[in-house]
């Protein structure tokens, strides 16, 4: 048959989603394929938003409210474009920094790659006495073990966007708290100056008065 079109790469996006705003992004995807999405909220009041995903015929396939993070897989997936739309409509002050991460895999390389498994295995009895046929075993057995290694690396790098993506959420959570025990210390302080100084001048009104009583 013809050849499936190759899936598209990866996508990460980190953008600021404004206060009371909605925002959407559109990504192509072709048929029979497998998309992850993967977001996280990793600044701003509360680390929430909200987050829904639309497949290219309209039908909603995600909906989630008031979320920190999440992950979802489609499989497989339509040809067309894909709606991932995150609203912090909810929020009318603060704004939130968001980060998500598209990762697409071809269902059709997938099942071809054991397709052919099974056809080295089912035809390596016959050719294992051929020392040149054997050859060209163990050469694609080598392949098979570096697209192996290969996807397995693709995903550590995943996972380790993902790690980065929780360290600064928590990070700026951190600075978040940090900030908000500055202030309230600070104002706590000013109304312990307030008082103090309220104390001294009653005091003084006090025994202004008894002397104004006495003469």
């Amino acid at each position: 048959g013809p050849a499936a079109a190759p899936p598209p790469p990866d996508a990460e996006v980190t953008f600021v989603l404004p206060a009371g705003r909605r925002e959407c992004f559109y990504q192509g995807a072709p048929g029979n394929a497998s998309l992850e999405a993967e977001y996280q909220v990793i600044g701003g009041a509360g680390l929430d938003v909200d987050f829904s995903l639309e497949s290219p015929s309209g039908l909603l396939l995600v909906s989630e409210y008031r979320r920190s993070d999440g992950a979802h897989t489609v499989e497989p997936t339509e040809a067309g474009d894909y709606k991932l739309c995150f609203d912090n409509s909810f929020s009318t002050i603060s704004e939130k920094l968001v980060f998500f991460e598209l990762i697409f895999d071809s269902a059709q390389e997938d099942e071809e790659e054991e397709e052919e498994e099974e056809e080295e295995g089912g035809d390596g009895w016959v050719e294992a006495a051929e020392p040149e046929e054997t050859l060209d075993v163990k050469i694609e057995d080598i392949k098979e073990s570096i697209e192996t290694m290969r996807s397995r690396l693709e995903r550590s790098i995943q996972m380790q966007t993902l790690l980065r993506a929780f360290e600064a959420r928590d990070r700026n959570l951190q600075e978040s708290n940090l900030g908000r025990v500055n202030f309230w210390s600070a104002v706590n302080l000013g109304v312990l100056v307030v008082v103090a100084f309220l104390q001294v001048y009653m005091l003084k009104s006090l025994f202004e008065d008894k002397r104004t009583v006495r003469t």
